[in-house]
């Protein structure tokens, strides 16, 4: 079984714990570490676990508000970190003291009871990648931060339960908001973040594989509101797939994927 938990998702920081329970016990994996040590075992406390339990870290790009403290943590508690080596050479080449594994599009990863499947992404860093991530029984995706989505990444999802999907903008509220135009550019473009029309035709794309849940994730505080993001959802989606939004601050609840 599959559970996982958002313990924050916006421009201010974003993780997400992935559990798998099976016969070995359990495995967690963080995808994503972009908060500072301090709030990340405060979060991880909320969600009844401590750091030292992380089995491994997934690094989906080099951008600040996803590897956070990544390299702080795991060289605290020795944890194995994978991340693309775009995304290492993109944060200087750092010494993660043999802790690094690199990671890349296809290349299946395996964590004791899970297995990990990274994908390639359009979006504005160095070799960014998102992923999903399986117990050989139920398939959970991630997806956030990308500008549009390729038929790579469709294919990649197809089969997945459960999604956690980008939300980040409404268009009208990006297009009246407070942004400089050059950076409402880059957020609405083909190498920035996926709007909430384009995020629920995503959805609706994969349906038919088997989609049942879906998580909006990665709302913008400025451009898009979480009511917004459930109503395209649910436009899309219909009553036939589950619906949450996950808080920028607070994340989302213990979800089974």
């Amino acid at each position: 079984m599959i559970r996982f938990k958002s313990l924050g998702s916006g421009s201010t920081g974003n993780a997400t714990v992935v559990q798998a329970t099976g016969d070995g016990g359990m495995t967690h994996v963080l995808v994503d570490c972009g908060l500072g040590v301090r709030e990340l075992h405060k979060r991880l406390g909320r969600a009844g676990m401590l750091a030292e339990q992380v089995d491994a870290i997934f690094i989906t790009h080099e951008h600040g508000d996803h590897i956070g403290c990544a390299r702080s943590i795991a060289l605290r508690e020795r944890i194995p970190v994978w991340m693309s080596e775009g995304t290492w050479i993109a944060i200087g080449r750092p010494d993660f003291d043999g802790l690094l594994r690199l990671a890349c599009d296809g290349q299946a990863i395996d964590v004791r009871g899970l297995r990990l499947r990274p994908f390639t992404v359009p979006h504005d860093a160095r070799e960014p990648l998102q992923l999903t991530v399986t117990d050989g029984g139920v398939t959970f995706g991630v997806l956030t931060d990308l500008g549009h989505a390729t038929q790579h990444v469709r294919d990649s999802l197809a089969g997945c339960a459960t999604l956690l999907l980008e939300c980040n903008h409404d268009r009208e509220m990006l297009e009246k908001g407070p942004y400089p135009w050059p950076l409402k550019r880059r957020v609405g473009g083909d190498w920035g973040h996926l709007a909430n029309d384009d995020a629920a035709a995503i959805a609706m794309s994969i349906r038919p594989h088997g989609l049942r849940q879906v998580v909006a994730a990665h709302l913008s505080e400025q451009n898009n509101h979480p009511d917004l993001a459930r109503a395209a959802l649910v436009d899309a989606l219909g009553d036939s797939v589950d619906i949450h939004v996950a808080d920028g601050a607070s994340g989302s609840d213990w979800l089974t994927a």
